[in-house]
């Protein structure tokens, strides 16, 4: 269907825009294929260009009880947390826009989305698509003894979702890749990340395939002890509990069988919900969004936010113990969940922004979110499709990288100085990953990207974000170059709620610190209330026991 057949009516005056912290406005509404443009009749105002695929949620408020004579609201809600209501006084033309906008906001082929027809209007100073390529930024690594460039995926033959180049060690062969990569699942076999500056290594990688036995790969434990080398001990971060191990198990995954990784230490660190990407996680966003929206009592604010940022608390947690087993314990890491493109690449990434001062650059954070998440398979056309106004619970939709950028930000409050950047440069990432008119977000897969011939027919995110007037808008005023790894706390009381990313379209910034002090407040009275709890849970127990010794005196004494 074309652009032209979808658009019902084109253009509509008499439209009254509802949008946050303004007032309602009479416009016109002008709908183009990847476009609502809003504008109002006067000469002060500015044009509102609102991408459809911006749009999460489109649901319809009628005026009245006779539908066929009255019009309606449509009410719009995007993944960037803006609502915005349309009024539209006549029912036909409530229909027709209200149908036009459900059908553009829901375009399936990423070659009909805006960043395959967008055209910048200035000078590419740099190709952003080819800016961060992995032999480029492993060049030192490929140069010395220990690792090589493997051109083994060339054709995505072994691994779809990896990219196509890939740094293996330098005395593994491809056969023997090809085989460790047939024993993981989708083929995800084990994968640098990063080398540390004391020689320790982090891999990532998928579980092992294990079809209901102990089978065993002696190619994967090749891979695997090649990189420790004789007499060293290395750690398997299994990000799941054993009650999901299990049930893995029963699809023919699991974990690595005992007795065949000996100088690897397995350690779980349970990440279930983010690793399961059932739609669970999506739906903890949309109660704390809720919770944001009606900022009550402790007790509502508790229940509505605790398992959001509680999964932001625990990426942080996990991903400290890695970057304290590469930088104190001096042992390289294995990094693994389930399929490996989620709860993995979210503590990955972590790990890098804590231990590399290059990643909390923006040129390196661009290269890690290039290297981690999209040269890596992440599947943010699946992931991305919905936001958490669906108000349904999809198998494989999940904000999994607002979850990293959530850490990030964490990071950049408790260390303001160590950061390169702005926190606005991490909001921008968010949208541009969800809606936007570049390409770099688009697919699951840089297979996929070239199957689509992304790279010649869209613009990147950073040829757009490294121009000299974008660059110096997100630089941060206080950055002090700090080499050394950054150690965050991670109790609850220091989790903070990201305010100008949550709040930006409810409240002013004045209404902003408030309801921010609000929240800390609650935070620290369901502190205290924990705190409490534990204490009468310990004398509780003192009295049980005390009666337990009473009752074998007075045994001892019959």
């Amino acid at each position: 269907m074309e652009f032209i057949e979808m658009i019902k009516t084109p253009k509509l005056d008499g439209v009254i825009l509802h949008s946050p912290l303004e007032s309602p406005i009479d416009c016109r509404l002008c709908i183009t294929g990847h476009h609502l443009i809003i504008s109002s009749k006067k000469e002060d105002a500015q044009e509102l260009w609102l991408l459809h695929q911006s749009i999460d949620s489109v649901e319809k408020k009628v005026s009245g009880n006779n539908t066929a004579q009255c019009g309606g609201s449509i009410l719009l809600k995007c993944k960037d947390f803006r609502i915005l209501q349309l009024d539209i006084p006549y029912p036909e033309d409530f229909q027709n826009v209200l149908i036009s906008i459900q059908r553009l906001s829901n375009l399936e082929k990423p070659e009909l989305l805006y960043p395959f027809f967008y055209r910048p209007m200035y000078s590419i100073l740099e190709d952003g698509h080819t800016l961060f390529d992995l032999e480029i930024e492993f060049t030192k690594l490929i140069a010395g003894d220990e690792w090589r460039v493997s051109h083994v995926n060339r054709n995505f033959n072994v691994c779809g979702t990896y990219g196509s180049t890939l740094i293996v060690p330098k005395n593994i062969d491809d056969e023997t890749i090809v085989a460790s990569a047939n024993f993981r699942d989708g083929g995800r076999f084990p994968c640098l990340s990063y080398r540390h500056e004391n020689g320790t290594v982090l891999l990532r990688s998928s579980q092992p395939m294990l079809n209901n036995s102990n089978r065993r790969c002696k190619a994967d434990e090749r891979i695997l002890n090649s990189i420790l080398g004789p007499y060293k001990k290395g750690y398997i971060i299994d990000l799941r509990s054993t009650a999901y191990i299990n049930y893995c198990k029963g699809k023919g995954g699991g974990t690595e069988p005992d007795g065949y990784y000996n100088q690897w230490k397995k350690v779980f660190r349970p990440m279930d919900k983010i690793s399961k990407c059932d739609g669970s996680v999506l739906e903890h966003l949309a109660k704390f969004i809720d919770a944001c929206y009606d900022i009550g009592s402790s007790e509502k604010w508790i229940s509505k936010s605790s398992n959001w940022l509680g999964h932001i608390q625990n990426s942080l947690n996990v991903a400290c113990l890695v970057a304290q087993c590469l930088d104190k314990d001096g042992a390289s890491v294995l990094v693994h969940g389930t399929n490996g493109q989620d709860s993995t690449l979210i503590v990955t990434s972590l790990t890098q922004v804590i231990l590399n001062p290059d990643c909390r650059t923006i040129r390196g954070l661009q290269a890690l979110i290039e290297r981690e998440w999209l040269q890596s398979g992440h599947p943010f056309h699946t992931r991305h499709q919905k936001f958490c106004f669906s108000g349904t619970k999809i198998k494989g939709i999940q904000p999994s990288f607002l979850i990293f950028l959530d850490c990030v930000q964490q990071l950049h409050y408790q260390f303001p100085n160590s950061f390169e950047y702005k926190t606005d440069m991490l909001i921008l990432i968010f949208e541009h990953s969800y809606f936007s008119q570049f390409g770099t977000f688009l697919c699951n897969s840089k297979c996929e990207r070239n199957n689509v011939d992304l790279f010649k027919k869209t613009t990147s995110l950073w040829s757009y974000l490294n121009r000299p007037d974008v660059l110096t808008s997100v630089l941060n005023p206080s950055y002090e170059p700090n080499k050394s790894p950054i150690w965050p706390s991670v109790a609850p009381v220091s989790i903070v709620v990201w305010s100008d990313l949550y709040f930006r379209w409810l409240i002013d910034q004045e209404q902003q610190k408030k309801a921010l002090i609000k929240i800390q407040n609650l935070i620290q009275q369901s502190k205290d209330l924990r705190n409490t709890a534990g204490k009468l849970r310990k004398q509780l127990f003192d009295k049980i026991k005390e009666f337990q010794c009473m009752q074998e005196e007075l045994k001892e004494e019959d």
